[in-house]
C-alpha cells in the first residue's frame, strides 16, 4: 500500500521525507496550493503594531511562514507577546522563526486533537478583558476561538497572510491520482484539511471512493472524507511517527520503501 500525502507542497515534501525515513512508501499529492497575497501592506502594518498585541494566534505553519516573510529586516519577536499555535507543525514553524519557547502557547502534547479548542484549554485561565488579539490565517477560516475570546472581552482582529487555491496538478500528480483510482486497495490517503478533501472531489468528480481508505488528522476532516464517499477513515495524530504507526498497522499495510512502485 502506498501513502498519499495531501498537504500543501512545502509541508508535503517534508512529510514525505520523514515518512520515507520511517520506512514507508509515500508520495506527495498536494491538494491545496498556497500563494502569497498581492498586497503585503497589511502584513507589514501588523508587524509595526505587533508589540501592542497580547496574543498572536497562527492557524497553520503557512500562516507563520508568510507572516514572518513580511517582518522588517532584523526584527525579532517582541517581548511579552504570546504566539498561539494549534498543533505541532505550527509550533515547529514558530520556533524556527525565532519565537522564544516561553512565549509559545500550544495544545498539550497529549491532547486528543489539535485545534482551536485544544489551544483554548491553555488560554482559558487568563483574563482577556480589554486585551488585543490578532489571528493570522488564510483569507478565511474558522472563527470559533475569536468568538470565544471576544466573549471574554478581548478585541480580536483577523489578518490574511496567504491565499489558498485549488491545486494545478503536475503530470506526475495526475498519474498518481489515476493510479489511486485504479487501485484503491493499494493506496492510503492522508488528509490534514477538509478543504483538501473538497478539492479532491472537484479534481475527480466521477470517482467512486467507496473502496478507498484514508487517515485524517481531525474529526471534522474525517467527516468530510466520509461525506466524499471514502469507505474507511481513521483518525491519526498529525505527526509523522503517529502516521507511520497507523499505516504499519493498517490491513494489508503500507509498502516498505524498498517496495515502492516506480
Amino acid at each position: 500500500m502506498h501513502l498519499i500525502v495531501t498537504r500543501p507542497q512545502a509541508q508535503a515534501a517534508g512529510w514525505v521525507r520523514e515518512l520515507q525515513a520511517l520506512g514507508l512508501a509515500a508520495s506527495a499529492l498536494p491538494l491545496i496550493e498556497i500563494t502569497a497575497l498581492d498586497d503585503p501592506a497589511p502584513l507589514r502594518q501588523a508587524w509595526r503594531d505587533l508589540s501592542q498585541r497580547t496574543l498572536v494566534m497562527f492557524v497553520s505553519a503557512n500562516a507563520v511562514v508568510h507572516f514572518f516573510a513580511a517582518a522588517p529586516p532584523g526584527r525579532g519577536w517582541p517581548a511579552g507577546v504570546l504566539a498561539g499555535s494549534t498543533g505541532p507543525g505550527t509550533s515547529a514553524a514558530l520556533r524556527s522563526a525565532g519565537v522564544p519557547v516561553p512565549l509559545l502557547v500550544e495544545p498539550a502534547a497529549d491532547a486528543p486533537k489539535f485545534d482551536s479548542e485544544a489551544l483554548w484549554e491553555r488560554l482559558a485561565s487568563r483574563q482577556w478583558a480589554g486585551l488585543s488579539v490578532l489571528v493570522v490565517r488564510g483569507e478565511d477560516g474558522r472563527d470559533w476561538l475569536a468568538e470565544t475570546l471576544r466573549e471574554r472581552g478581548a478585541a480580536v482582529d483577523f489578518l490574511a497572510a496567504y491565499r489558498r487555491r485549488p491545486p494545478a496538478l503536475t503530470i506526475a500528480e495526475q498519474a498518481l491520482l489515476q493510479q489511486s483510482l485504479a487501485d484503491p486497495a493499494g493506496h492510503l490517503w492522508l488528509f490534514s484539511s477538509s478543504e483538501a478533501v473538497g478539492h479532491l472531489r472537484v479534481l475527480a468528480p466521477a470517482a467512486d471512493w467507496t473502496r478507498s481508505a484514508a487517515l485524517a488528522s481531525h474529526p471534522r476532516i474525517a467527516q468530510a472524507a466520509g461525506a466524499a464517499g471514502f469507505g474507511r477513515v481513521d483518525l491519526v495524530a498529525p505527526r509523522p511517527a503517529a502516521v507511520a504507526a497507523a499505516a504499519a498497522a493498517w490491513p494489508g499495510r503500507v509498502a516498505p520503501i524498498e517496495s515502492r512502485p516506480q
